[in-house]
């Protein structure tokens, strides 16, 4: 090629990538656009292929188009460009596109997305109001009603020993606000908390807000506990307490063998630690009821937190905790932050458990996730085959996938929020770094062509975020 030729060629370059940045500024919506394909360019612009190509893959590795096999390129969303969003904190990302119209949100674990009681429960308060009008008075108990109370402290009642009362049950406005006075009374600010690995997101959000040192302790490869790593844990630091899921750590889906909850009972009996138990997905087990981690701790030290939406619905975000220990300052604390909640739904809640009521809803819920575990697995192995490997979930409404291969994960998902769909990368479940091949994936997933589709993009996502 003479130095003409190559200058003739450099221009012609320069002109179609001007041309196509243009084209895609008036392409900027708020949905993916497709772009015009390699030849319809070259013939608009009287170009060879190659200098389109080019572009393109100039365009593409600047952030402003991604490409899809057997597709073409297409223009990133403007509400979502990468460009636009750089340095920009991961969740915030994450829950801007999961609200947004149109999305396949897959990045979730919300069992009651399959079946809620709330109409129930709303047919529950009508009758209530029209019963008992003179009890709307939601400041008068700031600890929550009298009968759900009760209700939650015979649910957790065991034995005579791990027994549970009314006036150990405290009932906030959601699991947030629970969560954020057991950090006050607690005392934690300042001070190491060790903490099952992978960890969901809001409480280690919270516990970071907080100043506290949060340690991570991964389950084994088996997918087990790590008992020699907690020992030495509890022997080499100052720890405050320790958090563990009661029967199944969700996202990982692990849940611990007998032996695990007898060392991990023995060594906080041992240290003198406090259990604080993640009892969320506590009866959403698929398998046959496994004793929680609870009932083999000394309950003079033990804290257990929960709420109700993962098994009733959004009609009853409260979250609860119990605790026969420090009594006044949680009476305190709950006085200080004026939960308004009412009463009438509260004791909706009750009737729910006194009835049989919401047995029954579990028993349906279970089977249902279980069933749509089982066909996301199968999925999974169609769309994804070995292109990451998964731990059968056995409790919730999502799926821990591992990528077999290195990846960019981030890459994975912006390149799907452009494809509408939404995925939780595994980075986001921990604060050390773990985790950064994984992604949590809801298998409580509704309409099956939009998730087929879906499986598909993140076949190809992961495929073209290879790092090596």
């Amino acid at each position: 090629m003479t130095p003409r030729t190559e200058r003739q060629a450099d221009f012609a370059y320069q002109a179609v990538y001007r041309y196509m940045i243009s084209l895609i500024n008036e392409a900027s919506t708020d949905t993916r656009v497709k772009l015009p394909s390699l030849r319809q360019l070259a013939v608009r612009l009287n170009v060879s292929i190659s200098t389109i190509q080019y572009a393109y893959a100039l365009l593409e590795k600047e952030g402003r188009v991604y490409s899809v096999a057997k597709s073409g390129y297409y223009a990133w969303p403007k509400s979502i460009n990468p460009l636009a969003w750089s340095g920009g904190d991961l969740l915030d990302r994450l829950y801007a596109a999961a609200r947004r119209p149109g999305m396949v949100v897959l990045s979730s674990d919300e069992p009651a997305l399959l079946g809620s009681l709330d109409e129930t429960l709303l047919k529950l308060e009508r009758e209530l109001v029209r019963q008992h009008p003179s009890h709307l008075q939601p400041w008068s108990q700031p600890c929550g009603v009298w009968e759900l109370r009760a209700a939650l402290a015979a649910r957790y009642t065991s034995s005579p020993t791990h027994c549970w009362h009314a006036d150990d049950v405290y009932i906030g406005a959601d699991l947030r606000g629970v969560l954020d006075i057991l950090i006050e009374v607690l005392g934690l600010r300042g001070t190491t908390v060790i903490v099952e690995s992978p960890c969901d997101w809001l409480i280690l959000r919270l516990l970071q807000d907080a100043g506290v040192h949060i340690i991570e302790l991964p389950w084994t490869p088996e997918g087990g506990l790590d008992r020699a790593a907690l020992e030495r844990l509890l022997r080499e630091e100052a720890v405050h307490l320790v958090l563990f899921s009661s029967t199944v750590s969700l996202p990982s889906g692990v849940a611990m063998s007998v032996d695990d909850r007898l060392d991990a009972a023995r060594l906080l009996g041992q240290y003198g630690c406090w259990l604080l138990e993640n009892d969320t997905f506590g009866e959403l087990g698929f398998g046959a009821p496994q004793p929680a981690l609870r009932e083999e701790v000394n309950p003079e030290r033990l804290i257990v937190f929960s709420s109700f939406e993962n098994t009733l619905g959004s009609e009853a975000s409260y979250g609860y905790l119990l605790s026969r220990r420090m009594s006044n300052e949680l009476q305190r604390q709950f006085l200080l932050r004026s939960f308004r909640l009412s009463s009438i739904r509260q004791r909706a809640i009750a009737r729910l458990y006194q009835n049989g009521r919401i047995d029954q809803h579990l028993c349906t819920l279970r089977q249902q996730l279980s069933e749509q575990a089982a066909q996301m697995s199968q999925r999974l192995l169609h769309y994804l085959g070995d292109q990451v490997t998964c731990r059968m979930p056995n409790a919730g409404a999502a799926c821990w996938l591992q990528s077999t291969r290195a990846v960019d994960m981030r890459q994975v998902f912006q390149r799907l929020l452009a494809q509408q769909v939404v995925i939780a990368p595994g980075e986001l479940f921990s604060v050390s770094g773990l985790h950064h091949q994984n992604l949590r994936l809801s298998h409580a997933f509704r309409g099956q062509a939009s998730l087929d589709v879906a499986l598909a993009a993140l076949s190809e996502a992961l495929r073209q975020a290879q790092t090596a």
